[in-house]
Formats: C-alpha cells, structure tokens, sequence
C-alpha cells in the first residue's frame, strides 16, 4: 500500500513556449517525485481534454491555472492520506471522481501528471526503474524510434501538406547505433539543403521545414541524405505521419502544397504509389479521423504493405479501439497518454492491441517537456516503436537520452527490435 503525503502542482513551460502542469507528489515515507504533462497542438473529438484558463492577460490566453488549481483544491482534499495499493487502484479513483468520459470535470492536464507521479514515487520506493515497476512481461524489447527529420502542415509554416516524415534505423543493433545513424543523416540533410539553399530551420518536431516542390520532394531528398551518410534503405526505412484531418475539407483532402484536392479513393492511390516507389513501412493517420470509407479502402490496399497506424480515429481510447477491431479495419495504433488521461488507460489500450496482433507506438505530443516517462512506457510494454520528435531539441532528446541510459541498465536482458 501506498499513502499519498502531498500532491502540489505549478505551473511550467513546454516546448512551445506555453504553460503546463506540473505535480510534485510525496508519498508518507518521504519518497517524492515529480511528473509534467505534456500538451497539444490538436485536440480531436474523441480526446481527453485539457482545461485552459482563457484568460487573455496571461500566456495569450493559454494559461494553466485552473488546471493547477483542481489539482491543489479538489484532487488533493480527495488522495492526501489516502492509501493505494497500486497506481490502478489511484487512476480507477480518479476517474471515479472525475465521472465524464473525456475527463471534463477535473480535465486530463490536472488527473495525468498526478497519474503519472505515483507512478513515479512508487517505483522509487520500491528501488525500482519506472520501467522496471510498470514492466509485466518476461523479456525486454527495446523499441525502434521513428525520428522525425521533415516537418510540414501545421507542425511547420512551410508549403509541404504531409505533417512529419521520420526515417526508422530497422538495421540497427542497439539503441545507441539508431540514434549514431539518425544524427548522421540528419547532419547530411542539413547539408543537402543548405546546398540548394532551402531552409534549416526547425519547427514543432524540431524536423527541417523547408519548401518544396511537392511531398514526394521531401522523401527524395532524406533518401539523398541517407545515401550521403553512407547507409542504405535496407538499413534504414521511411514512416509518414499524414495527419489527413488537417486538410481535409468538405469530404475532399486539400493538397494545397501541391495543387491538388483529392477524394478519399485518390488519395488512397497517392498513397499506394509512394509506398510502390520507396522505402516507406509506416503511415499514420493517411485518412481524415471519422473518414470510414477512406479507412476502409486504405487498409484493403495496404494492409499486408505497410503500418496504417490510427491516431486521430483510437486517440488511445479502448472502447474505439474495441469497436475498430471488432470491424478488422486496424494493424497498428499510436498511443498517447493525455489522450486518454491517466496511465493504466494507456497501458489497457497497449494490452488489447498486443493482445489483437496489432503494433503499439508509443508517442510524445507537438507541445513536449523534459519528463522522459513515455521512454519507460515503451520499454516497460515492449512496444514496437517509440515516437518522440527530432533530435535538435532537449525536450525530445531527453527521452533518447532515457532510452541510452536504459540499455546500459538492461544490458544483456534486452534486444532491440524485433
């Protein structure tokens, strides 16, 4: 049993420049911990939501204190003094709480990181790893990352429509070579298009943004980069982030980078083609969220090809996830803490995609911070991939950093990939 001591929460910055909630959670042992709670950019229907303060005199009316306050008002009069036998029996009582289905009452930014910090003060009082008190497996798998390195759409202020392009070191070893092979071709793809003078800013991911001629552009070019750090796509494999719902409109998908709006059978052959012509084994969110026909047909042409990875559609919701499978439309998921809200949620959804052969990744959020739980998460469920953005920016190096740290823990007891 675990009794709560404390829980306060602050107020601190994401990787966006806006607000967040913190929570410091002490146990009565003096064991203490503390967890952030991502955030971010879109919030599609079916989520978790977050509260924001809407007060136009405070971060342009992004402001967490609401949030902070439910954690330090009503949260904490209900858990201090209170005893829980795991952080199951705390998220089962939060949610009781709480009542509504998309965590409206005391909100997903204010219940996840007070999910997630018993999940951490446990496991440090138990001398354990957060990975290692959450693992419930027999082996340990340490998951492929899919590392952003192009940006587009509304992760950047560039004419490319497809909102991130991210290579998968499937050749690699260990953790530490994937990440050696990502930051070689990524310091290549700087110089590539330094040399036709595009641009080497970066954006939401902390992948390049540059304009180009088209989407396929942006494939031709990490493959160039690829070649120029002396690897080959055999070794190294492509995976699209679509995010379909950002352009579609009025039942059409708008490439407005390339001139073209589509229907769903159109964009399902645009697709297709890419994947005929190059190296990609993952894309995620190819059709707009409630779009079922385009889903169905997308997963009936590719289904044995690739990944159809579903976000927007599960947003790491079990009762979708159920009704989905139920219907045979789904292979793989992506899967989000605060899009569900507290972290046994999360691990249900991981367990009945495993459990329905389905791949689990384990994914950041657009507005990130430094808190590397998602790194245990994945290594703790053995999932597939991790997704955590680039590799020019602490808040998502943090969470590779974490991954290093946890091979050389596991050493002999873990292999990476499958």
């Amino acid at each position: 049993m675990y009794k709560i001591k404390n829980v306060y929460a602050r107020e601190v910055i994401d990787s966006r420049w806006n607000p967040t909630v913190e929570v410091e959670l002490t146990l009565d042992n003096g064991v203490k911990w503390i967890a952030i709670c991502p955030s971010w950019a879109s919030t599609w229907i079916h989520e978790a939501l977050e509260l924001r303060d809407w007060d136009s005199t405070r971060f342009l009316w992004k402001g967490t204190l609401k949030a902070v306050n439910n954690v330090n008002t009503t949260i904490k009069e209900n858990v201090v003094w209170k005893s829980f036998e795991s952080y199951r029996q705390l998220d089962k009582y939060l949610i009781e709480l709480d009542w509504t289905k998309n965590k409206s009452n005391f909100w997903a930014n204010a219940i996840l990181p007070v999910s997630m910090a018993f999940v951490d003060a446990c496991s440090k009082a138990e001398n354990k790893e957060i990975f290692e008190y959450v693992w419930e497996w027999k082996w340990y798998i340490l998951p492929y990352p899919m590392m952003n390195i192009i940006n587009g759409w509304s992760h950047a202020d560039n004419n490319v429509d497809i909102q991130e392009f991210m290579i998968v070191p499937v050749w690699a070893t260990s953790i530490k070579e994937a990440i050696r092979m990502w930051a070689e071709v990524f310091h290549n793809l700087k110089k590539i298009l330094s040399a036709k003078w595009l641009a080497t800013s970066v954006w939401d991911e902390w992948g390049y943004a540059p304009n180009l001629w088209s989407n396929e552009e942006a494939i031709q070019i990490i493959l160039e980069a690829i070649k120029k750090a002396w690897y080959t796509t055999d070794q190294i494999k492509l995976a699209l982030d679509c995010a379909s719902s950002e352009f579609y409109k009025d039942g059409k998908y708008d490439l407005a980078g390339e001139w073209k709006v589509l229907d769903y059978k159109q964009l399902v052959d645009f697709y297709a083609d890419l994947v005929e012509k190059y190296p990609i084994i993952s894309i995620e969110d190819g059709m707009a969220e409630d779009d079922f026909a385009g889903w169905k047909l997308l997963e009936e042409k590719l289904w044995k090809k690739i990944m159809t990875v579903w976000d927007d559609l599960f947003v790491t919701n079990i009762e979708r996830l159920q009704m989905w499978i139920e219907w045979d439309l789904a292979n793989s998921i992506l899967i989000k803490l605060n899009q569900i809200g507290t972290v046994s949620e999360t691990i249900d959804a991981v367990d009945l995609a495993t459990k329905n052969d389905m791949r689990s990744i384990i994914s950041h959020r657009s507005w990130e911070t430094e808190d590397t739980f998602i790194a245990d998460l994945a290594v703790a469920k053995n999932t597939w991939f991790i997704k955590t953005g680039s590799l020019s920016r602490t808040d998502r190096i943090a969470k590779y950093n974490r991954l290093i740290r946890i091979e050389d823990m596991l050493w002999d007891k873990a292999k990476y990939g499958r």
